[in-house]
Formats: C-alpha cells, sequence, structure tokens
C-alpha cells in the first residue's frame, strides 16, 4: 500500500460528517475539532479520579474477561437470560435466507473487525493470524461486494495480517483510511487512491504517550503497549488481576498530562484515543460517502465486529436505517447488533 496515496475527500462530504470547528479556549493541535469545555473536564475527571474511580475500572476489566464469564455458574435464569438475548439477536446463519431477501436489489458494502472476527482473539496481538480459509473468503468477498477493514490496529501491523490489497482499510479506529491499492480497485465510483486522516496532528503526541507508557507500564509483568499511530493500547489479557489496579494507576498518571486524549475500554485492554469526534461509525459513514451511497437507500451495508468500539459503527447502521450489524460473541451483551455469530469460524461461514 503506497504512503503516497492522494486525499480525496469532497468539501460536500466532509462538511456533512465532520462537526464545524468551534471557537474553544482548550489549545489543540491546529486544524482539528476543538473540545468543549465540558467534554474536557468530563475526561480530565476520569483520568484523575480517586479510588471509586480505580475500583470502578478494575470491575469494567473483569467484566471484559471472557474467563470471568465463563467461570459463572449455570442456572435456569442465566440460560433463561441467554435464550432471550438470542431471540433478540438471532444468528446471522440461521437468518440468512431474511437477510438476502432484505438486501435484494441494493449494493451490499461490507465491513468487518479484526481482532475478534477475521481473526481468534490470542494473548500476543502480534500473533492474531487470520486463516488461510478466512483470507479466501474474505478475498472472494471483495470481488463481489466493496470491502473494508474496520480495526482498532494500524493500517500497516492489519495489512501485514490481512495482505490483501483490494480492499479498504480504515485503522486506528477509523482515523487512518485508506482505499485499496492503485489497479486493484473493482468499484468504479472511487476514481483516485484514497487516503483521510482526521487525527493527523495528533501524531506527535500518540508517539510521546507510547513512549511514556512503555516506560510506566514496564514494572508491570505480561503489560503490553502497542503505538497504532493514532492511538495507543495496553493490553492487559496476560496481567495478573492482582496487578490491574496497579496498571490502571500507572497508565491514567501518564495520561493526565495529556487531556486531549480520552480513555477507554475494550476486550482486555486500555485505548488511548483523541478526543475528535470520530470513531467507528464515523468511518463507515465517511466510505459510504465516499462510495457514493452517503443519500441512497439502494446501500445494504453489513458490519461484523465483536468489541464494545464495534457498537458506534452497529448504532450508527440502526439509526441510518440500512443494513445491519452481526456481534460476534458467545456470551449476551448490551449491543446495537441485529444478529450475532458464535466465533470467527462462523464469521467464516457468514461471509
Amino acid at each position: 500500500m503506497s504512503a503516497s496515496q492522494n486525499v480525496v475527500v469532497s468539501e460536500t462530504t466532509r462538511s456533512s460528517i465532520i462537526p464545524n470547528n468551534n471557537s474553544s479556549s482548550q489549545k489543540l493541535p491546529p486544524g482539528l475539532i476543538s473540545i468543549s469545555k465540558k467534554k474536557l473536564l468530563k475526561n480530565i475527571d476520569i483520568i484523575n479520579g480517586g479510588g471509586q474511580r480505580i475500583n470502578a475500572w478494575v470491575d469494567s476489566m473483569r467484566a471484559s474477561s471472557p474467563t470471568h464469564l465463563k467461570s459463572l455458574p449455570s442456572s435456569i435464569s442465566s440460560q433463561q437470560q441467554l435464550n432471550s438475548w438470542i431471540m433478540q439477536h438471532p444468528s446471522a446463519l440461521e437468518m440468512f435466507e431474511q437477510i438476502m431477501e432484505a438486501s435484494r436489489g441494493k449494493q451490499i458494502v461490507m465491513f468487518l473487525d479484526y481482532d475478534g472476527t477475521l481473526s481468534p482473539i490470542v494473548d500476543d496481538p502480534d500473533k492474531a493470524f487470520m486463516s488461510s480459509k478466512m483470507r479466501r473468503t474474505v478475498k472472494k468477498l471483495a470481488k463481489c461486494f466493496p470491502t473494508a477493514i474496520v480495526t482498532g490496529r494500524c493500517i500497516d501491523k492489519v495489512y501485514n495480517f490481512v495482505k490483501l490489497a483490494e480492499l479498504y482499510y480504515a485503522g486506528s479506529h477509523g482515523m487512518d483510511i485508506k482505499g485499496p491499492a492503485k489497479g486493484f480497485s473493482r468499484h468504479k465510483r472511487v476514481k483516485q487512491s484514497l487516503l483521510y486522516q482526521p487525527a493527523n496532528d495528533y501524531l506527535p503526541m500518540i508517539n510521546e504517550v507510547y513512549r511514556q507508557l512503555l516506560e510506566k507500564t514496564k514494572s508491570t509483568p505480561g503489560a503490553k503497549v502497542e503505538n497504532h499511530k493514532f492511538c495507543a493500547s495496553v493490553h492487559f489479557r496476560c496481567v495478573d488481576e492482582k496487578k490491574w489496579s496497579e496498571l490502571v494507576l500507572q497508565v491514567r498518571s501518564v495520561l493526565k498530562e495529556f487531556p486531549t486524549l480520552k480513555l477507554t475500554q475494550g476486550r482486555k485492554v486500555f485505548e488511548i484515543r483523541p478526543m475528535i469526534e470520530w470513531d467507528k461509525g464515523k468511518a463507515l459513514e465517511f466510505l459510504l460517502e465516499t462510495l457514493g451511497f452517503g443519500n441512497t437507500n439502494n446501500v445494504f451495508p453489513v458490519y461484523i465486529g465483536d468489541d464494545r468500539t464495534d457498537e458506534d459503527a452497529f448504532k450508527m447502521l440502526r439509526d441510518r436505517g440500512e443494513g445491519f450489524g452481526i456481534l460476534v460473541s458467545k456470551f449476551p451483551k448490551d449491543t446495537d447488533a441485529s444478529y450475532s455469530l458464535q466465533d470467527p469460524s462462523e464469521a467464516s461461514l457468514n461471509i
């Protein structure tokens, strides 16, 4: 994928997706969306909160752990809850015929998360390889429909896993968007190469936060810090639970010096992102606009994902009233997805 790809963003597209800049006393990198004072103060409170907030973060970390969920005792009540959840979010495999009927006469556009969707969740994020079967499936999919990988990882890393030049890639939770490599696009709506990076001015800040997080967390065995270019992450999948409080303090001690970055949590991971009005849902909206489907009811977008950050995309599709989201999960979760799948192996069957 060429680093010299051109930016293809019409002024109409930009104004329909990105909020207008409003004046603010908070100093931000130039050219970026300003942050309301209320939102900034709330973010500072989250980062600098006391013992109760530490306990809340640890409780949230436990809730994101599949091992804790698996250890819960089975009961009639929990089985009833599961059955009720499945009725509300039926298997996409079992509903395949109905899904195809709903998409009839419309252009399907596929959006796929990577970790936990195209690849299994593993202890070492550098070893989250997708299977050859999954790669063949995605390759066939891209021949039929515009297809994008939407991930929290940096584009270069996920591209090294996927190795398919014909896809769109939205890395860093949608803050780094690239189109198919030159000559690989089968879809004529986008005539030039595509590159869009709404948080470009945050690069030096993210690099500095990454450096400080590496230094601060090196005393916590199992903690792994990743630089995803426009965001950073701290994985605690391999950290002893007794060290979780310590890790929260370490992460927040770094972020208190960077009030224009926000701290969120995913599956066994802390995410550090710029406080701009951009997420995976905005990335889908941008890609649909770029493909020429911004103001049409002849498109059927489908998003498959497994994590909290995918909820922004699920909600966008639900609010749009076109297409739907599919949550990959073995356990009931609050979600805006319409359907569910058990694991990545089922995802390969569905796509």
